[in-house]
């Protein structure tokens, strides 16, 4: 204990030094501060990390550097919440040691004590990096180490024995998301390792076996393969397997991105139906998504919004991103392919106030509908459907001429969202502006969800089956919403909510 304590105070005083030698501070920007995505009060975060549901309340862990607001030290933050909507920023739960920094993991609950920590306790595997072994050039500075918590996440103790998986030899070793397999009754540990996903087994998270790798010339491979997730969904009563690896550079618009594959299982091997490249999130801004532990038959998916392309210069202070919204994940076939799909969590429908809603609006050339929607808010939920879906543009816009556009191009086939009028972007040549998504869905007509908040967007097509997220940074509020069509669409269905959550999405927790 006396060793632990220590570590916790040199982890205290250098994250404070760091803090005094970090550039200073911007001017705050509260206009940018989401209503109902989580993020910190103040500081760097990125990756979420050991998310986690226990006795009615949703853990989210995240990579956090509470030095400064850009990338530094990792340590692991912690904010809770009863929804997923309005987080309570918790003390910061992992510290660097002399081990490393602490890099992303996951959290189970472990209820049948097979690590002998206790009956429900809640159990961390992250990846420890080491900083000093990577500046020397060495090959083997990530390892995998373990922490565990008796009151439900609001103190930890790491392991006296880690690190309980050691480096062979492989520069990216890192991002541990540990689940337990019913059919095996052990552990199985998916692995980001450089070029493809390693599995591991175990009996009680100390003791692993390797047990396959998969995906060395398969899918997307522009980038690092990082922050892997495997797990199970069912459709038409049969069950699939599906591994999420997110990659980074690589993504469809440049970037970071989440690339998955489809398949099967055995507790040992996982098994692609295809070697398609499929991709959960197509805008530039959802990355390091996986889902969290013990939801019962729910698969629940968080990302980071942010791109590391230009993460560490967006113009919001004193905080740097947010997470998207939480969304429940199943399967849909279209043709011969299995996809899948992303739809906004139900809890969504506890922040939406009563919308205002059109019937049959004909768009031919532009519909200004800002005063019929009654549009005020820049947070707010906009749904069109339509039975023939065709080209048309959504513009969101300010008096200040600053406009964020949205739509459908029919020749191409493709779902888009433009930011390159939306607000500032002279912070990084590659906050880039247009951005695209194929349409996957074969059906006549469509329902486009979309929620916006203070600076995002994220596009929800064909029942999730297309899914982009993207941010934006006005200068003004965008509460002027036009529809546009050169060639004309009617949308049975116009409906606007504005978003409300009721409290803040970020509390100061204890520092």
């Amino acid at each position: 204990m006396k060793k632990l304590l220590s570590l916790l105070s040199c982890s205290f005083l250098a994250s404070a030094a760091l803090a005094q030698t970090a550039a200073p501070v911007p001017p705050a920007t509260p206009q940018y501060r989401p209503a109902y995505h989580f993020t910190p009060a103040a500081h760097w975060m990125n990756d979420p990390n050991g998310m986690v549901y226990y006795q009615g309340t949703y853990h989210l862990f995240f990579q956090y550097y509470p030095g400064a607001m850009v990338w530094g030290p990792m340590h692991w933050g912690h904010a809770t919440s009863p929804d997923m909507l309005t987080w309570k920023e918790q003390p910061i739960a992992l510290y660097p040691d002399s081990l490393g920094y602490i890099f992303s993991g996951s959290a189970v609950i472990d209820k049948n004590n097979t690590a002998g920590f206790g009956k429900d306790a809640m159990v961390a595997m992250f990846t420890y990096h080491e900083p000093k072994g990577e500046k020397a050039g060495r090959d083997n500075y990530q390892t995998q180490g373990l922490a565990y918590s008796l009151d439900a996440g609001k103190t930890w103790q790491k392991y006296a024995q880690n690190p309980v998986l050691k480096n062979p030899g492989i520069k990216d070793f890192r991002d541990p998301k540990v689940s337990w397999n019913d059919a095996t009754q052990k552990w199985v540990l998916t692995l980001a390792t450089l070029d493809r996903i390693t599995f591991f087994s175990s009996p009680n998270l100390k003791d692993w076996t390797k047990e396959s790798e998969f995906g060395q010339k398969l899918g997307a491979h522009g980038g690092v393969w990082e922050c892997p997730d495997l797990f199970p969904l069912t459709l038409k009563g049969k069950q699939y397997w599906v591994l999420i690896v997110n990659l980074n550079p690589g993504g469809p618009n440049g970037g970071s991105a989440t690339q998955y594959f489809v398949g099967q299982f055995d507790g040992k091997t996982f098994t692609p139906f295809n070697d398609k490249t499929k991709w959960a999130d197509y805008g530039p801004d959802e990355y390091a998504g996986v889902t969290f532990a013990n939801t019962g038959s729910r698969r629940i998916f968080l990302g980071w919004m942010s791109n590391w392309e230009y993460a560490n210069q967006v113009p919001t202070s004193p905080w740097r991103s947010a997470m998207t919204i939480p969304r429940e994940l199943g399967l849909r076939q279209e043709g011969a392919e299995i996809y899948l799909t992303s739809q906004p969590a139900a809890e969504l429908t506890s922040i939406a106030k009563a919308p205002t809603t059109l019937q049959n609006v004909a768009v031919k050339n532009t519909v200004d509908l800002t005063t019929r929607l009654k549009s005020t808010s820049a947070k707010h939920k906009l749904t069109l459907k339509t039975a023939q879906l065709g080209s048309f543009e959504l513009l969101l816009g300010n008096a200040a001429g600053e406009e964020l556009v949205v739509g459908y191009d029919q020749a191409k086939k493709q779902y888009f969202i433009d930011r390159s009028k939306a607000g500032q972007k002279d912070f990084s040549p590659k906050f880039t502006g247009r951005a695209t998504a194929p349409r996957l869905s074969a059906a006549a007509g469509t329902e486009l969800t979309l929620f916006f908040d203070a600076a995002s967007v994220e596009l929800f097509a064909d029942q999730g089956l297309t899914t982009m997220t993207e941010i934006f940074f006005p200068n003004k509020p965008l509460t002027t919403i036009k529809l546009r069509s050169a060639s004309g669409v009617t949308f049975q269905e116009i409906s606007d909510a504005p978003l409300a959550p009721k409290a803040a999405a970020t509390v100061v927790g204890q520092r």
